[in-house]
């Protein structure tokens, strides 16, 4: 568990990673017009979390949100975990567990959180809730790509 005074480094760890190796992401780079971006804030805890506007533009069926975009936001949320933990991490196995419909032209808050690392093998969990009801979660397995760039903060 991290205290409250070790979230700054690591939130500065995520900035500089994300922008180095992932600013073109589809779900969270800053140089992707058309992306996602929900604005990842490191917790006291060493995870991740942020808030997204569901807009109607991103429904499956009529009011919902559509389930690949609660997959890419979750995929997002373990990426930047990783990323303010200094560890740069490909997905090599996603599985989500849709529980409810997430209703569009409202906020949900996505988390993710670093469970187990092993020599280049991560593994995350992630959660989405809207209304504090728990929405989806997903776990992850991450392969490590390569190092994190040399201005990150290392945990």
């Amino acid at each position: 568990m991290r205290n409250r005074g070790q979230a700054a480094p690591l939130q500065q760890t995520l900035a500089v990673v994300r922008e180095e190796v992932h600013s073109r992401c589809v779900v969270c780079g800053a140089w992707n017009t058309r992306g996602l971006h929900p604005d990842f804030a490191v917790t006291a805890d060493g995870s991740v979390q942020a808030d997204f506007h569901c807009a109607d533009v991103l429904e499956g069926y009529p009011h919902i949100l559509h389930g690949g975009v609660i997959a890419s936001l979750l995929d997002g949320a373990m990426t930047n975990c990783l990323f303010a933990h200094g560890l740069v991490a490909v997905t090599a196995e996603l599985t989500i567990r849709f529980l409810r419909s997430v209703a569009t032209n409202r906020t949900a808050t996505v988390r993710a959180w670093l469970e187990e690392s092993r020599l280049t093998l991560r593994r995350l969990g992630a959660e989405l809730r809207q209304d504090g009801q728990l929405m989806a979660t997903a776990t992850g397995k991450f392969i490590e790509e390569r190092h994190a760039p040399a201005g990150a903060v290392s945990r």
